[in-house]
């Protein structure tokens, strides 16, 4: 424990070389943790994903400076993931949880025609769905014919998809 405590310092009690101590162990910690959370947590950035990244990042900045207990916020940074764990694999097996804890896909607009009104109920402003369009290759507004369905999806993206084009008759 001496040996511990002359490397990590106690809470509070914190020399420079101990709290880089502290951040490299720290940095490391992050790292398995990350790892073993699954690629999900940093791929997907739905609600859960975003929720436990400031939790974790929240404790392991207070444990690295010496604010908050290391072993106990080590600790429960674990079991933090290990929830995170839990919830994801939940949410690829239930569709109703999977609703709970990161909504649904919200249609924005369809065959050209934007949904204004909701658009306006879930804060997205005209110029995202510019963007989202030009990202598609498609100009604003002459471009909406070509949009068959434009989505908010539960990660705040929003995608489109587009009309297939026309086929000539084969001769």
């Amino acid at each position: 424990m001496d040996v511990f405590v002359t490397i990590f310092g106690e809470q509070n009690h914190l020399s420079i070389g101990q709290e880089c101590a502290r951040a490299v162990a720290v940095f490391f910690y992050a790292l398995l943790m990350l790892r073993l959370s699954g690629r999900r947590t940093f791929a997907h950035w739905g609600a859960l994903d975003i929720v436990v990244s400031f939790i974790i990042g929240s404790a392991l900045g207070r444990a690295m400076t010496g604010s908050a207990p290391f072993v106990g916020t080590l600790a429960a940074v674990a079991a933090i993931v290990l929830l995170h764990v839990l919830i994801g694999h939940l949410v690829a097996r239930s569709r109703t949880i999977a609703r709970w804890a990161e909504g649904d896909a919200i249609t924005l607009a369809e065959h050209g025609q934007v949904h204004d009104e909701t658009r306006k109920r879930h804060m997205i402003a005209l110029p995202d769905l510019q963007q989202a369009m030009r990202e598609e290759g498609l100009d604003w507004p002459k471009g909406l014919a070509n949009v068959k369905r434009m989505t908010l999806e539960p990660n705040g993206k929003i995608s489109i998809i587009k009309h297939d084009p026309c086929r000539p008759d084969p001769v």
